[in-house]
This record gives structure tokens, sequence and C-alpha cells, in this order.
């Protein structure tokens, strides 16, 4: 087997990843072992699609230092419903953040 070569990580939401998976399954009309278990795995989520790309474009634009797209990805994922569940998602990283900077946040996912 070849080498792989990773030319470049972006983190994905849920919903961008359901969206390319469609579009690799539309151009090679089917979808190999490892894309159909993570297909599958996704169907297990009630994911909400309309909104996203704003979403994240208003979590982008906070300017919260530290907070990197996987996170903002993950968040967007999980969609807490209080600033202490975002601290237990971002719990995890080497992520400290505000109390003013959850809240923030909190704001821009509830809408």
């Amino acid at each position: 087997m070849g080498e792989i070569t990773v030319l470049s990580e972006t983190p994905l939401t849920m919903v961008e990843l359901k969206e390319k998976l469609a579009k690799i399954e539309k151009r090679d009309k089917e979808l190999n072992f490892r894309a159909n278990k993570t297909k599958e795995y996704i169907a297990n989520f009630s994911i909400k699609e309309k909104g996203i790309a704003e979403l994240k474009k208003k979590l982008e634009e906070l300017n919260i230092g530290r907070v990197k797209d996987r996170h903002i990805a993950k968040l967007i994922d999980l969609n807490p419903k209080d600033a202490d569940s975002i601290k237990v998602i971002l719990s995890g990283e080497a992520l400290t953040l505000k109390e003013e900077d959850y809240n923030r946040i909190l704001d821009v996912l509830q809408g």
C-alpha cells in the first residue's frame, strides 16, 4: 500500500460531513467501508441542518483567541444548552476561558 500524505486538516461539523459524504456517494455511486460506517454513525443523530454556516461564522466572529475551528465544530455538533455544558465539552482541551466568553458562546448557540 502506498504512502498517504495529508495535505490539510479541516474540522467539519456533522452537517458538513453529511454533505461531503452525499457528494462523494453521488460522484462515486457508492461509499467505501469507512465512509459507510461514518454515514451510519451520523444517521443516529438528529442534526439541525439549517443555519450551520451562519452559526459557524458568528462563533468565529466572537474572536475568542483560543477557540479554534475544531472547538467550534464540536460546539455546533453537541449544541450545549448552558455554560456548564460548554465547559464540559471543552474540558478535554487545554483551553481555559473567562465566564464572559462561555456566556457569549452560549448566546450565539441559542440564537
